[in-house]
């Protein structure tokens, strides 16, 4: 929408003629503005809903400022028209018609006469006089009517807006929710029973009630753009609904969740049964391991090995109980929590049983340190040595006999290996000695 240039003098029959042009282009696109904002669908919405809030606020300021730019724009027509008819008397025209041409395309000529309600309640230049008329140039007339459309496009496009992004996707994200309520109630996840049943109903209420009021109260849901002026700058407020998005998204991950377990559930209960028999056969292992050393290996404390837990046959038990009456919602974090529970118990029992057994593997290591250096003194020609031969006979006695004190025959078979390394590192000779010879030059 353009504005005239300001008041002056008389105005020749060419400003005249360049002034009425003017204000013909400036009619033309103000109509066709006012006509698209009738036809706005945004509009036709707001004239017919039931509104609240801040909207209902905005609405009535908004239809009365139409109602006034309306006013107005006919005001402005008829000005035109009357200058229109002015200037078409004759074809030069007279100083007297130029005057009143000035008068009336320049001055304040126009008046306009409105309802109380509109002028009262419309946005004005003045700040609101309350006046039923009002006298405007048309260059005033023009600004005035800028200035009422673009509030109440403003208005309309963000109602508009808000009113074609959030209702469509909450009926979608409904849409979903229901499909999940229905998927959820059949593996068990109901309202009191479990949180995430909770969740679906809480989320249900909350786009209902979200669904209601953008539909009565829109303008609430808008974010005016930061710095923007021009109609309609800004974008629907989304926060609400995309909070519940994700709370339907985690709640739909729980129920994946729990489908996993309805398709693993006895997979995953026989993995169970056999970790534990595991760690109850280990146990086992470990107390008869514990009799044969307590039997075998002299001053060695060994410990005790516990019983199987019952907790978790237990537990075990009511999971399968779980998986029998279909309840997959409870079942999910018990088998989590046996799973990790089973684990543990099969690591316990090996860890006792490797403590248990120790005696018995430090004795197994001593034979075969004994063997081995039995095994090197044979290469070097020394098996039939009668110094080694007592010695490892000595160690031998102690590591083959029952009870066995490991820390005697530990020191039997470091003396037979410190004797055999005395040997071997010593010259060799060709003649045979006797053992006091071999026992003399050890000594020295």
């Amino acid at each position: 929408m353009g504005v005239t240039g300001p008041p002056g003098p008389v105005m020749d029959r060419d400003e005249v003629d360049r002034a009425l042009a003017r204000l013909g282009a400036e009619h033309e696109a103000i109509e066709t503005s006012l006509l698209a904002l009738q036809d706005h669908a945004g509009r036709r919405l707001l004239e017919g809903a039931d509104l609240t809030g801040v909207t209902k606020e905005r609405w009535e300021s908004a239809d009365a400022s139409i109602t006034l730019l309306w006013a107005y724009f006919d005001a402005y027509t008829d000005a035109l028209r009357s200058a229109r008819e002015i200037r078409s008397r004759r074809r030069w025209s007279s100083r007297e018609d130029l005057v009143e041409l000035t008068e009336l395309l320049r001055g304040e000529a126009v008046t306009v006469a409105g309802s109380a309600t509109a002028t009262a309640t419309a946005p004005t230049l003045n700040g609101g006089t309350g006046k039923l008329s009002e006298r405007f140039s048309l260059v005033t007339l023009v600004e005035r009517m800028n200035e009422l459309y673009a509030t109440s496009l403003d208005m309309v496009v963000a109602a508009d807006a808000v009113w074609s992004a959030l209702p469509a996707r909450i009926d979608l994200l409904s849409a979903e929710l229901q499909r999940t309520r229905q998927l959820a109630h059949s593996v068990g996840v109901r309202p009191g029973e479990h949180p995430a049943g909770d969740d679906l109903e809480r989320i249900t209420r909350t786009l209902t009630s979200l669904r209601e009021r953008v539909i009565s109260d829109p303008l609430a849901f808008w974010q005016r753009a930061q710095g923007s002026s021009a109609p309609g700058g800004g974008k629907p407020d989304t926060t609400a609904y995309d909070r519940e998005a994700r709370a339907l998204e985690d709640v739909r991950r729980e129920i994946d969740a729990v489908l996993t377990v309805r398709q693993d559930a006895e997979a995953r209960l026989v993995k169970l049964r056999d970790v534990l028999s595991r760690a109850d056969r280990t146990l086992a292992e470990a107390r008869i391991a514990r009799g044969e050393v307590l039997a075998k290996i002299a001053a060695t404390e060994v410990p005790v090995v516990s019983g199987p837990p019952t907790a978790l046959q237990e537990q075990l038990a009511t999971a399968a109980e779980y998986r029998r009456h279909g309840q997959w919602n409870r079942l999910s974090p018990l088998l989590e929590s046996l799973e990790q529970k089973a684990e543990d118990e099969l690591l316990r029992a090996r860890e006792s049983l490797t403590a248990v057994t120790a005696p018995l593997a430090v004795r197994a290591e001593l034979r075969g340190r004994l063997d081995a250096y039995k095994a090197k003194v044979a290469r070097h020609g020394l098996a039939e040595d009668p110094f080694l031969i007592e010695r490892y006979d000595a160690a031998r006695r102690m590591l083959w006999s029952a009870p066995c004190d490991l820390r005697v025959a530990e020191q039997a078979v470091l003396r037979y290996q410190h004797a055999a390394a005395e040997l071997l590192g010593a010259p060799r000779v060709t003649q045979q000695r006797g053992p006091e010879d071999r026992r003399g030059e050890s000594s020295s």
